[in-house]
């Protein structure tokens, strides 16, 4: 097995259950992190031969562009799509963070994180 991050991944996007976050928008940070057989890639060379970390950005770009009013929806989301798009990933950790959130205190970041296997 092997492992493959992205991290830091930066997107305005508008989640949230106010009403205020759909309209205005805020950063958001997401960090991946994939379980995958990466034996034959390192053979081969050959991009083929492994998971393509430019459509793993895409689909998290692609997802966090979806309002969702909870972290964990849109997070949830996007394990879901990279299991049924990419078959040879057996693991995820991800991380979605709302940056500068506003909850009502000095607080740079709320993360939710959720790792899951395939079943």
């Amino acid at each position: 097995m092997g492992t493959i991050k992205l991290q830091n991944i930066r997107t305005f996007s508008f989640h949230g259950c106010l009403e205020e976050e759909g309209r205005i928008g805020s950063d958001y940070r997401v960090d991946l992190e994939i379980k995958t057989d990466l034996r034959k890639s390192s053979v081969t060379d050959d991009l083929k031969d492994t998971v393509d970390y430019v459509l793993l950005n895409g689909i998290v770009v692609e997802e966090m562009a979806i309002r969702a009013k909870l972290l964990e929806h849109v997070a949830q989301r996007i394990v879901t799509r990279i299991f049924r798009e990419i078959p040879s990933v057996s693991r995820i950790v991800l991380a979605v963070s709302k940056l500068n959130p506003p909850i009502g205190g000095d607080v740079e970041t709320v993360t939710i994180e959720l790792e899951e296997y395939r079943s």
